[in-house]
């Protein structure tokens, strides 16, 4: 039975396939580090990152790679997926809200999760761009509702452009729940549409204080268009199984992590 190569021995093909393992798993790599697990020098790494990012598998950064996010798929298709996980997740996010606060909910299936669990009769004014999310909260008692105006794009599932950003600027918030493509601990929040990520800009602006709420598999990824710096997001609201070491890289960068109860 043939020997598996050693480190040094490794192709570039094969190389680049292992660099990716480690990527998945760590959420991170570092270019220095992988030239001394695979003996091999930091200007071949750097060339198979590059490789990497061309094929649109990694996000180069100073010094290293991160991980992207995987596409966000049409609102239909989410309001299916890993129902429990957000049921789980929005019941932690919406203990973070108090009495007499003005909310800004963006668009998403986790977000309607939120909606459906904000607490009633607490005096809270909700301002979403997601007619969905609307509805929810029609249903149910004690809410005041402003549904922002524009252009519904089916797949974001509220509305998104020009119209939609010049209502939200006459609007100050407590608190923002911008729906979150990705989130790593050095780059911040990141979103895949341009124009959905200007508008989860001007929420976080037009907010006191940011929440964002990730499944696991957004964690440590970055996606297209930067939404905020990590300094801009206040809390961090993630799934029970979060490792303990990917939490603590956001705590050390000042966020207040808080962890779901387990999925039922």
């Amino acid at each position: 039975m043939a020997k598996p190569p050693l480190p040094g021995e490794l192709l570039p093909q094969e190389r680049q396939h292992e660099i990716l393992q480690r990527l998945r798993s760590r959420g991170r790599v570092v270019a220095a580090e992988l030239a001394v697990e695979f003996a091999a020098s930091e200007d071949s790494i750097r060339r198979d990152l590059r490789e990497l990012a061309a094929q649109g598998l990694c996000r180069r950064v100073y010094g290293g790679a991160l991980p992207l996010s995987a596409a966000v798929a049409p609102l239909q298709q989410r309001r299916g997926e890993q129902v429990g996980r957000k049921l789980a997740l929005a019941r932690k996010a919406a203990s973070l809200v108090r009495e007499g606060q003005v909310l800004l909910v963006d668009a998403g299936s986790t977000n309607a999760a939120i909606a459906s669990a904000l607490p009633e009769r607490m005096g809270l004014t909700v301002v979403t761009n997601a007619p969905d999310i609307a509805l929810v909260l029609i249903e149910r008692e004690g809410f005041e509702i402003l549904l922002l105006g524009g252009r519904i794009d089916p797949h974001i599932g509220g509305a998104v452009g020009a119209q939609t950003l010049k209502e939200l600027q006459r609007v100050r918030a407590d608190l923002c729940f911008p729906g979150a493509c990705a989130i790593d601990a050095g780059t911040g929040l990141w979103g895949f549409d341009s124009e959905e990520s200007l508008l989860k800009r001007a929420m976080v602006e037009a907010s006191g204080e940011t929440v964002v709420v990730a499944t696991s598999d957004k964690l440590g990824t970055v996606a297209t268009h930067q939404v905020a710096g990590i300094g801009e997001v206040q809390h961090l609201v993630v799934e029970h199984d979060a490792g303990r070491a990917l939490r603590a890289t956001f705590s050390t960068h000042g966020l207040a992590v808080h962890r779901a109860d387990p999925a039922g």
